[in-house]
């Protein structure tokens, strides 16, 4: 715990067998209470690889249900287990898990209610590996959504993120996508419900173990991208009520 607060590590992991040890090891357990491993159906030893470290919370899904389907599995058990800050981080090993304290603690000093980490402050990306199509596309939509949005956050596409449980509990991310865009409505609903996110520095590393979506999944998930940030203008104008990706509380 830190500052008496309840933090619970949750780990969506899909094909994390060779990489799952390194990323768990990492974890400053010291603070952390719980780690929550939710494989989405792998097709290597991620599953075994959990179950020999140790981590006492795992659910497997008997079939794929895809990136979003699996955070939403990660968060439901996170909230079950009394979590009072939940530590998306994917067990890829491509973010460092060194950084858990610095976002714990920005939450449980009541500083901010969210926090994510930035590959691109600091030009960590590009230092860490980023394929420069990847970079291009990610500042692009990102320019894109901080007008959209009213915000001025570096990136929106990071998968390490720090919550308070009442902000995740007011949101029902229930109907929103399966896929990578997920994360994007997310932040959509955060926002909507009048809630800030801090942003911390964050090195990053690409390499082959590492999970990153093609192009052709790169593209699909940009159009989605540009979807939730004209969805959330439009709620803002009042010229819909909720949004399209799941209703806000």
């Amino acid at each position: 715990m830190l500052n008496g607060k309840k933090i619970v590590v949750v780990l969506p992991a899909y094909n994390a067998a060779l990489t799952l040890e390194r990323t768990y090891k990492e974890i400053p357990f010291d603070i952390v209470d719980d780690v929550v491993l939710v494989d989405d159906n792998s097709r290597d030893g991620t599953v075994d690889e959990g179950k020999k470290l140790g981590i006492r919370h795992i659910i497997m899904h008997e079939v794929n249900k895809g990136y979003g389907g699996n955070q939403k599995s990660c968060y439901r058990k996170a909230m079950e287990l009394g979590a009072d800050i939940v530590i998306m981080l994917h067990p890829d090993y491509q973010y460092t898990p060194k950084l858990i304290m610095a976002m714990s603690s920005i939450i449980a000093n009541d500083l901010y209610p969210v926090v994510l980490a930035s590959r691109i402050l600091g030009m960590g990306a590009l230092r860490g590996g980023m394929p420069m199509y990847k970079y291009i596309f990610n500042r692009f939509l990102t320019l894109f959504e901080n007008i959209m949005i009213g915000q001025k956050l570096s990136e929106y596409h990071t998968g390490y993120r720090a919550f308070r449980s009442d902000v995740i509990s007011s949101i029902d991310f229930t109907n929103n996508s399966d896929d990578f865009v997920f994360d994007n409505e997310m932040i959509s609903q955060i926002f909507m419900n009048g809630y800030e996110i801090a942003e911390v520095t964050c090195p990053t590393k690409y390499f082959e173990e590492a999970s990153s979506i093609n192009f052709s999944r790169s593209m699909k998930y940009g159009r989605g991208v540009l979807r939730v940030s004209m969805v959330h203008r439009l709620h803002k104008w009042g010229l819909i009520k909720g949004n399209l990706y799941g209703k806000v509380k």
